[in-house]
């Protein structure tokens, strides 16, 4: 620990210099035994204070939590010398709050003593945080000296973005062939009736409508559309970010909190999810299925910032195995930045299934006055000129604002892929 003087070392200091010169000053004897007493306890403070020595530890409850959750972090102190005033505070990261007034903390510590200091902190935000740094400060009974340094006991907290309202996701127009929970519109051996038809060689006894046969006098066959899966992509835009003030959320919280929902939903079903992060630096998970999947996305988009790049980054860039075919892409995107709007078009053009959650900043963005107001209302028409583009090519868009639940949003989307699978038929 580093030793700093006090203000009573430099107030004590000065006094006794004080008393000092005046005596010399005003030849006035009586003046030494006045500052003397300051003198001596500046002494004895700077001979009879070393250095304290103290051991400090930090745990935490847990090293998983969902945004909103509280968590507990013990400091566990141990000190070898009388501590008469120890003040801790524990550096809060981002994303982290103390709940009530306990940080800092001051105690008292005899020789020998062991003594453990909780905390509750609260997860108010989603990401990967440190949190470990502990600034000490120790004072002795005389104070004329001050300690102060640092334990670090660092300790990772993985911040999980809390779920959104969904209670039904939007249904792939193709699926895999690896066996899933989704009923597929080719026919084969599967649970959901399809249609019937008259028994041919090669038919299992066990699909013989046996009423139905005994109606029309020969053998009528079921016919049954198979379970299987489906492959969805996550496609997170990253490229811009709209945000107001530090204690709301901007776009890219809430498109996290989307993707994070959509990941953990379509897992649920036994779907294959993959991610692909399109921004200032190019990520992606390959497709995949399983609790292991849902944690490697979870960590993904953690992960996920608004990074600047000059360098241009294409569809083409992205490997073909993170896009596979028959896959429904769905794009979480504010639609602020002309390089993602090409890279969506590209993959529509590509024929891929797309979809877009247009997480809306124009609750963000306030009009204003005069002619901030009228830039304002261009810039709606500009946007909604660009969900207009996109409907023309085939792709459904979902505007997602902030006081609206998701599921709510994606609603009309469902209703209108099935009206479009409806008029394909």
């Amino acid at each position: 620990m580093t030793p700093f003087a006090s203000p009573r070392l430099a107030s004590y200091v000065g006094l006794a210099a004080l008393g000092l010169i005046a005596a010399l000053a005003l030849r006035r004897p009586e003046l030494v035994v006045v500052a003397t007493p300051f003198a001596l306890i500046v002494a004895a403070g700077l001979l009879f204070e070393g250095p304290p020595d103290l051991r400090g530890w930090l745990t935490i409850d847990r090293d998983r939590a969902l945004e909103g959750e509280e968590i507990v972090a013990e400091i566990e102190l141990n000190a070898r010398t009388r501590i008469d005033l120890l003040e801790l505070h524990l550096i809060i990261p981002r994303g982290l709050t103390v709940v009530g007034d306990g940080n800092p903390v001051s105690v008292t510590l005899n020789a020998g003593e062991e003594r453990t200091v909780s905390l509750t902190l609260r997860c108010v935000r989603w990401g990967s945080v440190e949190v470990g740094e502990i600034r000490v400060r120790a004072r002795s009974r005389i104070g004329m000296l001050i300690w102060e340094g640092r334990i670090n006991r660092p300790h990772r907290l993985q911040i999980y973005p809390r779920p959104e309202l969904l209670r039904s996701l939007l249904a792939p127009l193709d699926t895999q062939l690896a066996t899933g929970d989704r009923v597929a519109r080719v026919r084969g051996d599967g649970h959901e009736f399809a249609d019937t038809r008259a028994f041919v060689p090669g038919d299992r006894l066990r699909s013989v409508n046996w009423r139905a046969s005994a109606r029309r006098g020969e053998l009528i066959v079921n016919e049954r559309h198979p379970d299987r899966n489906a492959d969805v992509v996550l496609f997170l835009d990253s490229f811009a970010e709209a945000r107001g003030d530090e204690e709301n959320d901007g776009t890219l919280e809430r498109a996290v909190r989307a993707a994070a929902t959509l990941a953990g939903r379509y897992l649920e079903r036994r779907d294959r999810v993959g991610l692909v992060t399109f921004g200032g630096v190019l990520r992606w998970l390959e497709p995949g299925a399983g609790l292991i999947q849902r944690y490697r996305l979870i960590d993904a988009l953690l992960e996920t910032g608004v990074e600047f790049s000059y360098a241009w980054k294409g569809v083409n860039t992205i490997p073909a195995r993170t896009l596979p075919p028959k896959a429904l892409v769905i794009a979480v995107t504010p639609l602020l930045d002309e390089r993602s709007i090409t890279a969506l078009l590209d993959l529509r053009a590509r024929g891929y299934d797309l979809v877009v959650v247009e997480v809306s900043p124009e609750d963000i963005v306030k009009p204003g006055e005069g002619i901030d107001a009228l830039a304002y209302r261009l810039w709606l028409l500009r946007r909604a000129a660009l969900r207009a583009r996109f409907e023309r090519s085939g792709v459904a868009v979902a505007q997602w604002r902030d006081d609206m639940p998701l599921d709510v949003e994606l609603a009309g989307v469902r209703a209108s892929r099935r009206r479009a699978r409806l008029a394909r038929r």
